[in-house]
């Protein structure tokens, strides 16, 4: 098992941030170095925990939690990856111990694979079993114990985040030797794993509490609060109590042991909602909004909202816990590139797909129903029509978080690059075709696959993703500075709301209370409901919509079990728009339906069984350590 064992410190040229005056993680180059030397200073030792916050959740290119040119929830039924469908395994049916797909070395960089987890974790040990032996000069102990702190949160992220792949793993608080007998190594239970990812937590908070001014972009004892919170939160949830092979204890806890998990989920989030790590707030206000809003307050809320995710420099009150791009030092990331439209010289990777868009509501709370009485796949308005009821566009009329979400066939946008811009005099996205009256094609947007700029980058849901994307950087060749936001306020909420809907009775309405924060910030009125089973739908509903494309949906479709029942073949939205100013909407959820329209399929996807809900430990692992325990469905 040695990829599992890897040491990095020995063979690598590592990229390592250190502090600077400005409170971000700026990076320099530092030669490859050993082990002796790493201890001998702890302003090395700094740095080498830099290049262990590089390499979280498996990440191996120094990127984004949740995020390479492809989206983690383009594993799940909101978007689609253009470029790399086919690696979706776990939506194929077809997964395999030797074949992960998205999660293999020859998906999508390495990330969340299980060596990749491990390999960061033996640099965490080797930090942790030999920080307490580094000569310090005078007042560098503040310096040590603060970094011993935050390799506790990192070991604990990358435990965590191998039990909600895997169940239950391989435990070890020790540097693994080069040359170990891995004969006798087995996995703990997953209740076991939960213990000592909570241990860590607690160590984390206990050392961080006496650092609240951490620098920002640095572990704090409030990253590791959210962390205890969302871990807790994954293992109250029906996969892991009874949903799955119930008696197997290293995907299962004991029975009876739900309610326990869920108050303890519901407390651990409480404390974060009172203040105990750090003072945290939504962006916005949160009282119930007066409706019906005016399309000026619904461009607020949405701005509002965008502004979470397009922040420069100093964290928004609501970030717990991100990652910063400076520029300086080439610390930037692409993400324009990689989701921007195709007319814009960009990748159009990870389109909304229709159904998710679908699940937007309206501004006024109802649910948006697609059908007006032309059926389930078409939709026409006539520019007169329109003009009496613009509501007839399904694109009018939204909630705001969907006009900060999604780049929709009309959505305003930025201005072309000179090469596009004589086709897009109004700077709006064009994910349509122009035809005139008889029906003869005109020409095909520019963000098209049809289009006369890198078709072949086009959408193939028909959408485009706007959050996440900074509206100050154009083009190809510019790169983003906005953070990744991996725990915000938010999800604190949500999550509290979440185990108390679950624990049910006195503690429903606390819950919906926490939920209606979060939708009122959003511009959107109170769930209202005495029903347990209505309250979960409605916290479901916001999780998809408040977190889209930041990486929870694929975590909770799994916990929750619900991925056979959303999880189907991805189709394009097709749009007409007419010279006279009429339009046609088509969508086909089955090839059989409207083939003269030209629909294809974009994706074809399939739920192969409740075993795609645990990744499969990696083939070549169990070969190096024949005694593990595989899990259910991959033998």
């Amino acid at each position: 098992m040695k990829k599992l064992l890897y040491y990095i410190i020995a063979i690598v040229m590592l990229m390592l941030p250190v502090t600077s005056c400005d409170d971000v993680l700026d990076k320099q180059s530092v030669d490859s170095f050993n082990e002796q030397v790493v201890f001998s200073d702890i302003n090395v030792v700094k740095a080498y925990l830099g290049k262990c916050y590089d390499r979280m959740g498996g990440n191996t290119n120094a990127g984004i939690l949740g995020m390479r040119e492809d989206l983690l929830s383009s594993a799940t039924d909101q978007t689609l990856c253009i470029h790399r469908p086919a690696n979706y395994v776990n939506l194929k049916g077809t997964q395999s111990p030797d074949q992960l797909g998205f999660f293999a070395s020859n998906g999508m960089g390495g990330y969340l694979r299980w060596p990749n987890l491990y390999a960061n974790i033996q640099n965490i040990n080797n930090i942790l079993a030999n920080i307490d032996d580094v000569p310090l000069t005078a007042g560098q102990d503040v310096l040590a114990r603060r970094l011993k702190g935050e390799a506790y949160f990192l070991r604990a992220f990358e435990y965590a985040t191998l039990l909600m792949l895997h169940g239950g793993v391989i435990l070890s608080s020790e540097p693994w030797e080069l040359g170990q007998d891995y004969s006798t190594v087995n996995r703990s239970t997953i209740a076991q794993t939960l213990e000592f990812v909570l241990a860590d937590i607690a160590s984390a908070i206990n050392i961080l509490k006496d650092y609240p001014k951490i620098e920002q972009g640095r572990a704090s004892m409030g990253a590791a609060a959210a962390l205890k919170s969302r871990v807790l939160l994954f293992c109250a949830s029906e996969l892991t109590n009874g949903g799955f092979q119930p008696s197997n204890t290293l995907v299962s806890f004991p029975a009876g042991s739900r309610e326990t998990l869920l108050q303890q989920a519901r407390d651990a989030a409480k404390d974060v909602m009172d203040g105990d790590y750090g003072d945290y707030s939504l962006v916005g206000s949160t009282d119930d909004p007066a409706l019906p809003l005016t399309e000026a307050q619904v461009q607020a809320y949405s701005d509002n909202y965008y502004s979470i995710f397009t922040q420069h420099g100093k964290w928004n009150s609501e970030t717990i816990w991100a990652i910063q791009y400076p520029l300086t030092g080439g610390n930037y990331i692409t993400t324009n590139r990689w989701n921007g439209p195709n007319g814009y010289h960009n990748w159009g990777n990870n389109g909304p797909t229709e159904p998710a868009v679908r699940s937007f509501e309206m501004a006024d709370g109802t649910p948006f129903v697609w059908d007006n009485g032309q059926g389930e796949y078409l939709r026409t308005a006539t520019a007169a029509q329109l003009a009496a009821d613009p509501l007839l566009n399904p694109y009018n009329g939204r909630e705001p978080r969907f006009y900060a979400i999604v780049l929709y066939h009309g959505a305003p946008w930025q201005a072309r690059p000179s090469d596009a811009a004589a086709f897009d005099p109004y700077n709006k996205v064009q994910t349509g075709s122009f035809y005139n009256p008889d029906g003869s094609l005109i020409i095909a947007g520019v963000d098209t696959r049809q289009g006369l700029i890198e078709a072949w980058n086009g959408t193939k849901s028909g959408y485009y993703l706007k959050k996440l994307m900074d509206p100050a950087t154009q083009g190809q060749y510019f790169n983003n500075t906005n953070h990744w936001v991996e725990f915000r306020y938010a999800e604190i909420l949500l999550n509290y709301a979440e185990a108390c809907i679950e624990l049910g009775g006195d503690n429903l309405q606390p819950g919906l209370d926490a939920l209606n924060m979060v939708r009122n910030r959003a511009g959107l009125p109170d769930r209202v409901t005495d029903d347990q089973d209505e309250a979960r739908a409605f916290v479901r509903h916001e999780r998809a919509i408040e977190f889209f494309a930041e990486g929870h949906r694929f975590w909770d479709l799994r916990r929750w079990m619900e991925s056979e029942n959303v999880v189907e073949d991805v189709y394009e939205m097709k749009v007409r728009e007419y010279s006279n100013g009429d339009f046609e909407w088509y969508y086909a959820a089955d090839l059989s339906e409207g083939a003269h329209r030209e629909f294809a399929r974009a994706d074809a996807r399939q739920w192969g069984g409740d075993h795609l809900y645990w990744l499969p430990i990696p083939r070549d692992e169990m070969n190096k350590a024949p005694q593990l325990v595989q899990n259910p469905g991959y033998n």
